[in-house]
């Protein structure tokens, strides 16, 4: 490497900021008859590309409540979102000044359980209900497509050890109290 080409790289790392931070929800349901898991996928506002619900942070909210918040935001679901993290996956983004940045994800598991009808972001994106294999093939981000990846094998797992439903067993039921003849 020549001494311009290394002077070139090193102005180059002085210069790189640190990745953005913002925090994401990976939705998910189950299907009632065959409880399959389905994730959401919703399209970004300005590219159109598949991505899941994420954003900056909040002040006063912790990161796993701020995935909450933008997807209802953004998707209009609710749910229960769990305090750890899947993992994070990183992309460039360009913001409203043309200047690109790296932004990290952090992504937090959300099962879903409502949906509303109003929510702040309503037709300004496109939503689907897909399967994870699905949402692998349409998302853009490897790291991404390796949080999905990992999120199915850990709900494999996790459904494959629940537990069989119980028949409860009936229940002795008293004889009823003999009363007296007059």
């Amino acid at each position: 490497m020549t001494l311009l080409a290394r002077l070139a790289s090193d102005v180059r790392l002085m210069f790189r900021r640190p990745p953005r931070q913002q925090y994401g929800a990976l939705c998910y349901r189950l299907k009632k008859k065959s409880g399959e898991v389905e994730v959401l996928l919703m399209t970004s506002r300005d590219t159109g590309r598949w991505v899941i619900p994420k954003g900056w942070p909040m002040n006063g909210k912790c990161a796993h409540e701020v995935a909450l918040q933008e997807a209802l935001e953004e998707a209009g679901v609710r749910g229960s979102v769990e305090a750890e993290t899947l993992g994070s996956y990183t992309y460039p983004k360009v913001l409203r000044d043309g200047v690109q940045v790296v932004c990290k994800v952090q992504v937090y598991a959300l099962e879903v359980t409502d949906m509303a009808k109003n929510f702040k972001e309503k037709g300004e994106r496109t939503i689907e209900w897909v399967s994870v294999d699905e949402a692998v093939s349409r998302v853009r981000e490897p790291e991404l497509r390796n949080l999905f990846l990992a999120f199915k094998q850990k709900m494999t797992d996790k459904l494959s050890v629940r537990p069989a439903k119980r028949i409860p067993v009936a229940k002795k039921v008293p004889a009823a109290k003999q009363i007296p003849a007059e």
